[in-house]
């Protein structure tokens, strides 16, 4: 996919690159909103196995996310990542704005509605520094570009998490094929990604680790 906007000039300010993302997250969304049931649900198995795969090779505790809505990605994936050995820890979202609280995922049942439209386990909380005990770090979002350059949903929870992960661990994207763009507005608070994974190509590094 090319890029879907032009990148910021040297001179725009910090207000030209948001209005730049709120209108990339319209359209983002809106695509992936178009994906039938049964195509996501094919792209939900295929992702599930690659980030599967991938954690073989970074070993665990992995710090992942329930998809919620179009994002990619299901609870079974999450279930293939306990099922392969590994702790898997949720995000939990604090009642004042600040970093992203952690609990263990221990299985469907575990779930309690949370703030946002999540859904939450009903776990002990693990506290903000539980990042720090990851290996691997999955993270939803709406594109990334070849930069590593990530594009949430414009909450700033992942931006205020990923900061705290230890340098050195693969901190991966969880993408449609599409969604691996050539360039994204940046600005000087983004935490950029090191891999992103897709339905069809897998895993993808993109350089730029920690």
């Amino acid at each position: 996919m090319t890029a879907t906007a032009d990148p910021p000039r040297s001179d725009d300010s910090g207000s030209s690159a948001t209005a730049a993302k709120g209108e990339l997250r319209r359209r983002l969304s809106a695509a992936r909103r178009a994906v039938s049931p049964q195509q996501r649900a094919e792209w939900a198995a295929a992702l599930a196995m690659a980030t599967v795969r991938l954690a073989e090779q970074t070993g665990g505790p992995v710090c992942a996310y329930l998809p919620i809505g179009s994002e990619p990605g299901s609870a079974a994936g999450l279930d293939a990542l306990r099922a392969a050995g590994h702790e898997v820890l949720l995000p939990v979202v604090p009642a004042v704005a600040g970093p992203l609280d952690w609990a263990r995922y221990e299985g469907r049942g575990s779930l309690a509605d949370g703030p946002l439209g999540l859904r939450e386990p009903t776990g002990e909380r693990q506290g903000v520094m539980a990042i720090t005990k990851a290996r691997l770090v999955l993270i939803p979002a709406l594109a990334v570009d070849r930069r590593g350059v990530r594009l949430g949903r414009g909450g700033g929870y992942y931006d205020r998490t990923l900061p705290l992960a230890r340098a050195g661990v693969v901190l991966a994207a969880i993408l449609h094929d599409d969604e691996l763009v050539d360039e994204l507005p940046a600005e000087p608070h983004d935490v950029r990604v090191s891999a992103v994974v897709r339905p069809a190509t897998g895993v993808t590094l993109l350089g730029n680790a920690r």
